[in-house]
């Protein structure tokens, strides 16, 4: 075969190729791209293979010398991307930019007592995990059948401040293809909001469906709607929101190297995408809507503190003298602070990584960092000695977060049994966490921590424990009400009281939440305090109830 006419089979086979792995592997047109010039190493194989499958026959007649003289200049082509990743990577390193890596961050110094005063109940901070909102997500939706057959609950939980209260979400997504394809001119009917606070969780029907999700295909598939859209973009974290109406968005984050060509990759700009319809909107940074609350992710935020930590004083300090070197611990939670989601871990020194020297949180949205100098246990000691509290009963701490109990840096926490329920709240001194109260309430768990802090001194006899009443949901509704009929209803093993008074209404709560409710009877007279739920106007979620005293 003539070598044109080689060239011209093999560029043509190869371009097939190529279009195909674009298809699929979606990467970024963009110099800064280090999957870009990966894949461009891979086309210039697979030319070079096909190139040479077809010179075989030739051989025997021209020689293996002869057949590859043409094959010089690709190798030179493909030399050129492996430099470029090479030499790319090097000059980009924490090596030769330990200053560069160290100032990507501005760390401003707070007062722990100023920007978290004490309060009553926490209401503002996640104290569920992924893990247990997956449970209570799938529970709510155990009565839906015919959403549960063609749909699954998605399991990257995102944490939101929705109408000022911690919320995390998640979309339903398709089962497989054929689920897919069966559904999607339905396309994806709701999500699943859970409360991390109140330990509930809700599903709520969408009024207009989503189209592109990361479990469609093909040209539905969000990932590839995204990169024709933007083919230039890396993208980063990409999280699942809603806005204050309720609308369902994607938020993605667009990165950029802020050292050398591939070095401390951040986020510069923000997509905000539609899954209804397919519009986004491309924004600065700066310009991002305040009701966004995910354009940075934990592991980023921890990941450049840690540099902003550890290389200050040079690369061979990091290594070697560790002089001033400190880390963030190895987790983190979320705070809601004023209209912002916010993360929050630990640092530790390197050199002894089993006591904290501070903590620091995050702005989710913008990438703003606080440090607060209290020196105390680190976050997994605190869980242990939680966890040791009520070692008969096996639970298992979450990763807990920060608050101020009468003027003391405090860990809260939840204890969950094997199943995952919310079983105990905790609450450990971060000073000194030998101290460690418990209740199945925070009110209880609370009360009891005060009463540890004075009986060792820590605080006056005459501290009185603060008002324990929790701010309830914005559209919280009260009602004084007549039972008129009770039903239980078991669902994903947890039970759950329906109230039906004089209207035909119905008030629902899990009865692991208040036993009280036992005592309810027929003709009994109830103040309640309660809120709409999305599935049906009939029902509602009770906040909290008591005996109505008036109307009796």
């Amino acid at each position: 075969m003539k070598k044109g006419t080689k060239i011209i089979i093999a560029s043509l086979i190869t371009l097939i190729i190529a279009a195909i792995g674009f298809y699929v592997l979606l990467p970024a047109i963009n110099v800064f791209n280090q999957e870009l010039w990966t894949y461009i190493i891979m086309v210039a194989v697979i030319w070079s293979v096909i190139y040479f499958l077809l010179g075989v026959k030739d051989l025997k007649s021209v020689g293996v010398k002869e057949s590859l003289k043409g094959m010089k200049v690709l190798g030179i082509v493909i030399a050129i991307p492996v430099i470029v990743l090479i030499v790319g990577n090097i000059i980009s390193s924490t090596f030769f930019n330990a200053e560069k890596y160290s100032q990507i961050i501005t760390v401003n110094e707070a007062v722990f007592e100023e920007d978290m005063p004490e309060s009553g109940l926490v209401t503002n901070i996640a104290l569920m995990d992924s893990d247990s909102a997956e449970m209570y997500g799938k529970r709510a939706m155990g009565n839906l059948a015919d959403v549960v057959s063609q749909y699954q609950i998605g399991t990257s939980y995102v944490q939101i401040n929705y109408k000022g209260t911690p919320q995390k979400v998640v979309n339903l997504e398709y089962v497989d293809f054929f689920k897919w394809f069966n559904n999607r001119k339905n396309g994806i009917p709701g999500m699943v909001m859970v409360d991390p606070v109140n330990s509930s969780a809700e599903y709520v029907e969408l009024s207009t469906p989503m189209k592109y999700v990361e479990s469609a295909y093909f040209n539905e598939d969000l990932h590839r709607k995204l990169r024709f859209s933007y083919p230039t973009k890396i993208f980063g974290n990409i999280s699942f929101e809603v806005d204050d109406e309720g609308k369902p968005y994607y938020i993605v984050a667009c990165m950029t190297p802020r050292v050398g060509i591939f070095g401390a990759y951040d986020v510069n700009e923000v997509i905000i995408f539609n899954p209804c319809d397919g519009s986004s909107e491309l924004y600065a940074l700066a310009d991002v809507p305040a009701w966004v609350d995910n354009v940075f992710t934990g592991t980023l935020a921890s990941q450049k503190y840690d540099w902003y930590g550890t290389l200050a004083n040079g690369f061979w300090n990091s290594i070697i003298g560790n002089k001033d070197c400190k880390v963030t611990t190895d987790d983190f939670g979320y705070i809601v602070i004023e209209d912002d989601v916010w993360f929050f871990t630990g640092v530790t020194s390197v050199s002894n990584d089993e006591s904290n020297i501070g903590f620091i949180i995050s702005n989710a949205r913008t990438g703003e960092y606080k440090f607060y100098s209290v020196i105390g246990a680190e976050e997994y000691s605190a869980m242990n000695a939680a966890e040791g509290a009520v070692q008969e009963k096996g639970y298992v701490a979450s990763f807990p977060s920060l608050i101020n109990a009468s003027g003391e840096a405090t860990y809260i926490m939840v204890l969950k049994d094997k199943g995952g329920l919310v079983k105990l709240y905790a609450l450990v001194n971060v000073e000194n966490y030998s101290i460690v109260a418990t209740g199945t309430t925070q009110a209880e768990a609370k009360e009891a921590y005060i009463k540890l802090l004075k009986e060792e001194g820590v605080l006056d006899n005459n501290v009185e424990i603060p008002e324990t009443t929790p701010d309830l949901p914005a559209d919280t509704k009260e009602k004084s009400i007549t039972v008129s009929q009770i039903r239980f209803l078991t669902i994903d093993g947890e039970s759950y009281i329906y109230i039906k008074d004089t209207e035909g209404v119905f008030y629902k709560l899990a009865v692991a939440e208040d036993e009280g409710v036992l005592l309810i009877d027929d003709g009994s007279k109830l103040a309640v305090k309660y809120t709409d739920t999305e599935t049906n106007e009939k029902i509602k979620n009770i906040v909290s109830w008591s005996f109505d005293e008036v109307s009796s």
